[in-house]
């Protein structure tokens, strides 16, 4: 049998990138700040690896002697994302990718440098302060000799969930990734991807490669297999025609036709704060399409997405559930999530989407290490 590929994960919320890796993977390190987070792993994963605390106080002599194959960081995302102030990596918690990228030079520095680096962050990143965020860390991981690339990655392919994300991955010499001679698609590299590439340093650009892979489509299950239509806590009829009249005409339009349609069908919908005709107002903004928007953290009760199940022409509606978030991430069933609503909720909110991160293993990372072992033996 085959040794396992080792790694270590730093920002790993619930472990979920432990979860895309599976089984072929193991851990040597998992990190995070966040108690009611590291409660969840150890209750899924147990303690063995877990280092609970801020990354800025591990140090180098934390970290096993080894080196290992890919270095894991979905470091925080509240300054860079397009619904927060965008403070960028200067401000204090997306300023947590530096103290992580210290540990990364001082396993260089120690012989242990990973084979691999994967750093997951919003899509906001590419812009943060016109493009100088995700500079910086193109930029760092090209000077310590990684050939570097990037792609937005949406698990919509996947999940019945709208979430794109920026994933930067960087690889050693010796690795053959699969490569591009230009972007394979505008949805793996959108114009902010493009642009943002343009303005990188010379250094940068000499180490960039485009990614020669992209997902395809392999979502076998809609929103309406993820939600629970026997759940008990559905709005009063009164809540949901209030819900509904707080849509824009052409979504109410939208839903009404689903209705008479007498079609079974799910929708989820965020509260917005909108200009209509010079007046601020709340809509609820709804799809219909068999996706949900993208999870976020409960921060506010505008920002827990809402439920429309239509079923023998009838509507009604609730707030999602936590299982059902875990659904949507690609968590399995038997993941043990917390007892708090708001925590599981925050969990998935910031968490990355499981199969994800699977595609990556079995698409890019596998692939690159296997061909790099098949080359020394022969």
């Amino acid at each position: 049998m085959s040794a396992k590929k080792t790694y270590l994960e730093f920002f790993a919320g619930g472990g979920m990138a432990r979860l895309g890796l599976g089984r072929s993977w193991r851990c040597l390190l998992a990190n995070d700040f966040d108690s009611q987070k590291c409660a969840s792993y150890r209750a899924n994963f147990g303690d063995d690896h877990l280092v609970e605390g801020d990354i800025a106080a591990i140090t180098i002599e934390d970290l096993p002697g080894q080196a290992v194959d890919l270095v894991w960081g979905s470091f925080p995302c509240q300054d860079l994302s397009l619904a927060g102030a965008r403070g960028g990596m200067g401000a204090r918690r997306s300023g947590a990718f530096f103290p992580f990228w210290s540990l990364m030079e001082g396993l260089i520095a120690t012989g242990r440098a990973p084979r691999m680096i994967a750093i997951e962050n919003v899509a906001g990143l590419l812009t943060s302060n016109d493009g100088r965020d995700f500079a910086c860390v193109i930029d760092l991981m090209a000077k310590a000799g990684y050939a570097v690339t990037a792609a937005i990655l949406d698990a919509k392919n996947f999940t019945p969930q709208s979430r794109p994300r920026l994933f930067i991955l960087g690889f050693a010499d010796d690795l053959a990734p699969p490569k591009a001679p230009e972007p394979l698609s505008d949805e793996i590299a959108p114009p902010a991807l493009i642009a943002a590439q343009a303005q990188l340093s010379k250094t940068a650009q000499a180490r960039w490669f485009w990614l020669g892979a992209a997902p395809r489509l392999t979502r076998n299950a809609r929103l309406s297999s993820i939600i629970d239509w026997d759940a008990p806590d559905w709005h009063a009829p009164e809540q949901t025609q209030k819900l509904v009249a707080m849509m824009a005409p052409h979504q109410r339009a939208r839903l009404e036709a689903i209705v008479n349609n007498g079609a079974r069908r799910a929708g989820a919908a965020f509260r917005r704060t909108r200009i209509v005709n010079g007046e601020t107002v709340q809509r609820v903004e709804a799809r219909f399409d068999g996706l949900a928007g993208c999870l976020r953290t409960p921060a506010g009760g505008s920002s827990r997405q809402i439920v429309f199940a239509i079923e023998n022409g009838k509507v009604r509606s609730r707030l999602i559930s936590a299982r059902e978030a875990a659904g949507l991430m690609g968590l399995p069933d038997d993941y043990i999530l917390p007892h708090s609503a708001n925590a599981a909720l925050k969990l998935c909110g910031d968490g990355v989407a499981v199969p994800v991160v699977r595609w990556l293993a079995g698409t890019v990372f596998e692939p690159a290490l296997n061909q790099a072992k098949a080359r020394k033996a022969a």
